[in-house]
Order: C-alpha cells, then structure tokens, then sequence
C-alpha cells in the first residue's frame, strides 16, 4: 500500500470530509481513500468518444490535448 501526504488543505474541507465521514460511518482517512478510488476509476468520457470515433474509422488520430487548468476546491454556499 502506498502513503501520500496532502499539504495546505483548506480547513474547510477537512471539516466536510469530516463530516462525510462521519455520515458514512467511517475514518477521514477511509472516506478519503474511497473518495480517491472512485475518481481514479472514473471513465474519461473525452477518451472514450475519441476511441469509439477511431473504431469506426474515417478520422485521423486526434491529438488530445493536456489540461492546463488547476483543480479548485467547490464552495458550497
């Protein structure tokens, strides 16, 4: 099993996944696990559509391009 450290963690979002946890019946460190599993394993509906469009054929390889954005955290307000 692999470890990370996540640094400058706004303390509001600690106190949600707190919370979430706590609903859950489980450790932040476990709601956390799971939180990054399931996005982990999300499909990628952009690489999906550009493989089914190259199964059918008729197009050329489409570049895709790298994410440039930074994530932010969703205020809820």
């Amino acid at each position: 099993m692999s470890s990370i450290l996540v640094r400058g963690l706004d303390d509001g979002v600690k106190a949600q996944l707190v919370a979430q946890a706590k609903r859950h019946g489980r450790s932040m460190e476990a709601e956390v696990r799971d939180i990054l599993t399931r996005a982990a394993r999300q499909p990628n509906i952009g690489l999906a559509l550009l493989r089914a469009g190259q199964s059918v054929g008729g197009i050329e390889v489409l570049p895709v391009p790298l994410r440039t954005d930074r994530p932010r955290a969703m205020e809820f307000e």
